[in-house]
């Protein structure tokens, strides 16, 4: 069945309005992709002055081994009891659709690798959209944050991530800590899935810093309690780390809901060409219709 003029005409004022919110979400993507690679890039300045200063710590020896033991009596203070508190598996995902396959990717790498991490697994997951495609893998998950919707907001997220590791990584300090992310490629619109270990905090963990060279002019001292520092130290080197995979999550959700609304993009102009010459085509065999008539109704009256 062929539309009315009038019916087509809606059609396309409706795909010009759909058109316009689309550029509108994809200016926004590329302005929110901006803004996370800036975040990231300063972090990677920033991650540079803290890798120097557990450098520094860590080239006192015996800090390490003071430092684990005092955490050895953090856990039988609090009466924890266990040898083992579990592994934590933070995964970023997204809150909000029209990003094609960055949660499925994400979930069915998440399920493939959580297979080959041993003993009992605590999932947190930041995103709505995230969780229930690990739902769907029957994983039991343990909770659930939203996802931050500027830079701003990354950093409360991070506070409360930390909050609870921390309680965690006081009771065991070999208690592993696991992040999953998608990643920005060096491509633009392309990321891969990621996934990274920053606990425990072992001995291969402190010798590799150990064996970093030190890049100051004299040999490095610290001030005041050098478990203090260590300390300290070791809870920003976790900020900056889950920070950067947080900002990496978004600027590739961003960059994947960029890609798709250019797909979107097409697909409308692809539409409306369409229906345009719909329009155009109808709009002259309706013309010449009332032509015809008219030439029909003279020629009936001579």
């Amino acid at each position: 069945m062929t539309d009315s003029l009038e019916a087509l005409r809606n059609r396309m004022d409706g795909a010009n309005d759909l058109r316009a919110v689309v550029r509108t979400m994809k200016a926004m993507s590329a302005s929110n992709i901006t803004q996370y690679e800036h975040a990231v890039q300063a972090l990677e300045r920033y991650f540079a002055t803290v890798e120097q200063g557990l450098i520094a710590c860590l080239k006192q020896t015996d800090v390490m081994h003071s430092f684990a033991q005092n955490r050895k009596v953090d856990c039988e203070a609090t009466n924890c009891g266990a040898t083992n508190c579990g592994v934590t598996i933070i995964v970023f995902g997204s809150d909000q659709g029209l990003v094609g396959q960055f949660n499925d990717s994400l979930a069915e790498f998440v399920v493939e690798k959580l297979g080959q991490i041993k003993g009992q697994k605590n999932i947190w997951v930041v995103g709505d959209r995230i969780h229930g495609r690990l739902q769907d893998a029957n994983l039991t998950l343990e909770k659930c944050f939203n996802v931050p919707s500027s830079v701003e907001w990354i950093t409360p997220l991070i506070g409360d991530l930390l909050l609870a590791t921390e309680h965690k990584w006081a009771s065991n300090i070999h208690s592993p800590l696991y992040l999953f992310h998608q990643r920005p490629g060096k491509i633009s619109g392309q990321y891969k899935a990621v996934m990274n270990q920053f606990l425990p905090l072992d001995s291969s963990w402190q010798l590799s810093l150990q064996n970093q060279p030190w890049l100051g002019p004299s040999l490095p001292q610290t001030l005041g309690t050098t478990e203090l520092t260590l300390s300290a130290l070791v809870r920003e080197y976790l900020f900056v780390s889950i920070y950067q995979a947080c900002a990496e999550s978004l600027a590739s959700e961003n960059a994947s809901r960029l890609i798709a609304m250019q797909r979107a993009e097409k697909n409308i102009e692809e539409m409306l060409a369409s229906l345009q010459q719909k329009y155009h085509h109808q709009r002259q065999e309706t013309i010449d219709a009332e032509l015809f008539d008219v030439v029909a109704g003279y020629m009936s009256d001579d």
